[in-house]
């Protein structure tokens, strides 16, 4: 019975986060790419596709709580009709969801778009040099257009997940980080009598691989016979209250994520400031940490989807083991991505960095940050984890309340009076962006516990 629970968070978690990576593969291979450039490259990219990440992070946060909101109405009508059949009630409400989703979907992607060309002309302000904001900007401005087919991406996939058949992305992952690739090469170096573009290829390439991968879900979906039944993709039709009900379910959602990112975004920033060369192997680093992170969201949405359906089916007892067996799934696998960090750091770095003809001052950086990665990777980790089970709780305000403490009060001042004030450079932002995250990582559990608690009497 217990290995057949592990395998259920398992089996809901492994298709989000093929899909994960699937998006973040993308831009990792943005990162790979820009180091056949040059170092500023990197710093510059870097740059550009962390900002990216930190808006991207945001728009997905208003659409993530579509998933918790269909495993509900899914728990409801099977309780109704005892069996795993749903009736015309939860129908019609699962498809006014994924029809509310898609137009707040738009709505977001388009506000996202315009708020990137604005960004874009703020970059000097940020204290960052004149070449790598003139080669950040075009970059951010190709990727830009790609959020809309994204959005619309996790719109489905929180409908799949809520249905709990997100279905298997790894062979899609693999082609779309292939053609990826190829597009990269083709537009940096001018392939088929192309212009050499680089930095805004890169950007372009990820734009377009956006679109198919949006369409060859889509795609998946249609061909699912449960699936298929429910789907309705006339977004016109979307009833004006479940968009208001989803746009604020998903603002505090938005301000989580958003804050999250916000802090790894101000943590480059301030490595900028101390040069190329630091930024770069940070931005490395980083990538390597954001990778990571995608298995503790995929287990987060598991497992928020199946505490969703626990309610929604008036199991609530169930709860409190949905949680347990995430938190020992995350980190078996930290623990064994961290023996690697620790044996293997040049093979986990030099890809990054042009293979043999690696800078030796940024893998020296890299290699030391690694150190930081993995306290990073439990901690990031765990919280989203804890954010993932109160949203199912139908708590979507606790993550971003304690996000203010944890990384705004203490975080960030943390991170500037350690690199700063005590004069450790890289290392004290890293330290300050570890106890960031720890704290938390704390109030959340503290937030989870009181709130089971307090369901229980």
């Amino acid at each position: 019975m217990m290995l057949k629970q592990y395998r259920e968070i398992i089996t809901l978690a492994t298709p989000i986060i093929a899909l994960q990576l699937a998006q973040v593969a993308l831009t990792s291979t943005d990162l790979l790419m820009l180091g056949l450039i040059s170092i500023e490259a990197i710093a510059a990219g870097g740059l550009a596709l962390v900002l990216y990440n930190q808006i991207r992070t945001m728009c997905v946060g208003m659409v993530t709580g579509l998933g918790n909101l269909v495993a509900v109405a899914v728990g409801k009508g099977e309780t109704r009709t005892n069996s795993n059949n749903l009736d015309d009630e939860a129908i019609e409400e699962v498809r006014d969801l994924i029809r509310s989703g898609l137009f707040l979907a738009t709505v977001t992607a388009i506000i996202a778009v315009v708020f990137i060309s604005i960004l874009t002309n703020l970059l000097v302000y940020f204290g960052q040099s004149e070449i790598i904001t003139a080669l950040a900007k075009p970059m951010m401005l190709a990727l830009a257009p790609g959020l809309l087919p994204m959005l619309w991406l996790n719109v489905l996939r929180q409908f799949a997940v809520g249905m709990r058949r997100a279905g298997s992305l790894l062979f899609v992952t693999l082609i779309s980080v292939a053609f990826n690739a190829i597009l990269n090469l083709t537009f940096i170096y001018g392939w088929l009598g192309l212009p050499r573009l680089e930095l805004v290829g890169i950007g372009l390439a990820t734009t377009i691989v956006n679109f198919c991968i949006f369409f060859v879900y889509l795609r998946t979906v249609m061909l699912d016979q449960i699936l298929n039944k429910l789907i309705s993709l006339n977004l016109f039709r979307a009833k004006q209250e479940t968009v208001i009900h989803l746009a604020r379910m998903g603002m505090p959602i938005s301000l989580t994520y958003g804050s999250e990112a916000a802090i790894t975004s101000i943590a480059t920033i301030f490595m900028g400031i101390f040069g190329p060369i630091a930024l770069a192997a940070s931005n490395i680093v980083n990538q390597l940490a954001y990778i990571v992170y995608q298995l503790n969201i995929g287990l987060s949405h598991g497992s928020s989807i199946l505490v969703s359906r626990a309610i929604g089916k008036g199991e609530e007892n169930k709860i409190s083991g949905i949680a347990l067996r995430s938190f020992t799934i995350s980190f078996t696998i930290m623990a064994i991505i961290a023996v690697f960090y620790i044996a293997t750091p040049n093979l986990i770095l030099l890809p990054f960095l042009g293979g043999d003809k690696a800078d030796s001052a940024v893998l020296a950086i890299a290699t030391s940050l690694l150190w930081f990665a993995i306290a990073h990777q439990y901690f990031k980790g765990s919280q989203n984890i804890l954010i993932g089970l109160l949203r199912g709780l139908g708590n979507t305000k606790a993550g971003f309340n304690t996000t203010i403490v944890g990384y705004w009060v203490i975080g960030i001042p943390t991170m500037g009076a350690c690199g700063y004030w005590l004069a450790w450079g890289s290392y004290g932002i890293w330290f300050g962006l570890c106890i960031g995250f720890a704290v938390t990582s704390m109030l959340l559990v503290w937030c989870f516990v009181g709130l089971l608690k307090s369901r229980s009497r």
